[in-house]
């Protein structure tokens, strides 16, 4: 197949779509596909012996990631976009996450008279009200289920994230799996060196993780009051973001530790020196990294939503806490930390799930979605 992939947000941007599109990038190009990727500027010309075209990009100065990310850029749907599609001439576009420049994509596809994929990755509307907007919450959604309608298919990333678009009246939804970095299932031994660095130079507590963009759609404050209540733990949280300072701050005085972004080998060692990962998140579409945690071999104590339900099996390989009730974050955390056996049968249930979790199945699935849209377009 030749297809272009019109994508919002890629390298070297750090985030789970990125991550995502890296894998799938490779997993086609395995399979023989002909690839063009279209991103905002400022990534590398080309991954995985596909090539990036950039668009011109704007910075983003009301959305920062923090100091340890590359600057967040996005791109309007100019001339670029369409000079590329037509030099390229696509049998298929995959729009990801259409909003700007890939939202360009559904109008090209259709003067080009080509079949349109788009997948939903972010829940950008539900952020609004995180940012004191929430007036613009239902316009969002007017946006992305007119943008979306417009494609032959649309594809989530969870059941939870389908169920949440067929309700809100997007048509044509199909699951597009996920997958697990490979690095991460064959994570090392846990480190007492890591355990130090990652408590604070106090490798016997109980390890607490969070990993994840520091913002405020994470609720990562939600853990202050649970770290100044327990004795004997320690909470290491790894990423950076707009917030690092006022929670640097709010944290101070607990036995948190801020490890700033971390990747490759140094997130694998991280996810396998920690006792337990911690998402206090309710906005994810998916939530890849309760997916790397689990490929890890930790139990997950995750606040309750419905991606949450999705990947985490209450009582089997993780918790699932009523976020609403601080008390219940402290149960849950309090009742595994106690209890280290408990913690290694929960976490090795949950590598056991995510075993078969590859990008090459997620590929070999999206394929399929590929063809049945340019099945369907010729019908």
């Amino acid at each position: 197949m030749r297809i272009a992939l019109v994508t919002e947000v890629f390298l070297p941007a750090v985030d789970g779509v990125v991550t995502r599109l890296c894998g799938t990038l490779e997993e086609l190009v395995r399979a023989g596909d002909e690839v063009l990727v279209i991103a905002p500027a400022g990534g590398p010309p080309s991954y995985a012996g596909v090539p990036v075209v950039p668009a011109p990009a704007l910075p983003v100065p009301l959305y920062p990631d923090g100091d340890g990310y590359p600057a967040k850029r996005v791109s309007l749907p100019t001339r670029t976009l369409g000079r590329a599609l037509r030099a390229f001439a696509p049998e298929l576009i995959h729009a990801v996450n259409p909003f700007l420049l890939a939202a360009g994509a559904v109008y090209h596809a259709r003067r080009m008279r080509v079949p349109l994929v788009a997948s939903y990755h972010a829940n950008v509307p539900t952020y609004a009200a995180y940012y004191r907007m929430g007036m613009l919450e239902s316009l969002g959604w007017r946006y992305v289920r007119a943008v979306h309608n417009r494609a032959h298919l649309n594809l989530c990333t969870s059941q939870a994230t389908m169920r949440m678009l067929a309700e809100r009246r997007v048509r044509r939804l199909a699951l597009w799996p996920y997958g697990v970095d490979e690095a991460l299932k064959r994570a090392c031994a846990p480190s007492r060196a890591w355990r130090a660095r990652l408590s604070g130079g106090d490798p016997d507590r109980t390890l607490l993780l969070f990993v994840g963009r520091l913002a405020r759609e994470k609720s990562i404050e939600r853990l202050e009051p649970v770290m100044r209540a327990l004795q004997g733990v320690s909470l290491a949280i790894v990423g950076d973001g707009p917030l690092r300072g006022a929670l640097e701050r709010r944290f101070a005085g607990t036995a948190t530790t801020f490890l700033g972004l971390l990747t490759g080998s140094e997130l694998a060692r991280a996810y396998a020196s920690a006792d337990i990962f911690v998402f206090p998140s309710q906005t994810e579409t998916l939530g890849l990294v309760m997916l790397e945690a689990h490929a890890a071999g930790l139990p997950i104590i995750a606040a309750d939503s419905a991606a949450a339900r999705e990947l985490v099996r209450d009582g089997v390989d993780g918790l699932i806490y009523e976020p609403t009730e601080p008390a219940s974050l402290h149960r849950a955390i309090g009742s595994l930390a106690a209890n280290p056996e408990l913690r290694r049968a929960m976490g090795a249930r949950g590598r056991a799930a995510v075993e078969r979790a590859t990008w090459a199945h997620a590929t070999a699935v999206l394929r399929d979605h590929y063809q049945r849209a340019l099945a369907g377009a010729a019908a």
